[in-house]
């Protein structure tokens, strides 16, 4: 069952991505880093709120807190 969780994100994340890139492309329509450098420019802490919140679920998931996830 963890191959079917890993292929999902897979496709979801990298699937999503090419599709919304490619359309932007072909579109003449806004990029995902024209639109990152757009909201920096306009709100300068955007880029720390993201690492905070991405270092926040990183240590969330992997680092097991207090106590540590075990299978039983």
């Amino acid at each position: 069952m963890r191959w079917v969780w890993i292929a999902w994100l897979l496709i979801a994340v990298v699937g999503g991505f090419a599709a919304l890139e490619g359309f932007a492309l072909t579109h003449d329509a806004v990029t995902l880093s024209e639109f990152v450098w757009d909201i920096s420019a306009a709100w300068p802490p955007f880029p720390f709120m993201i690492g905070f919140i991405v270092g926040f679920l990183t240590c969330h998931f992997w680092w097991g807190g207090v106590m540590g996830f075990k299978r039983r």
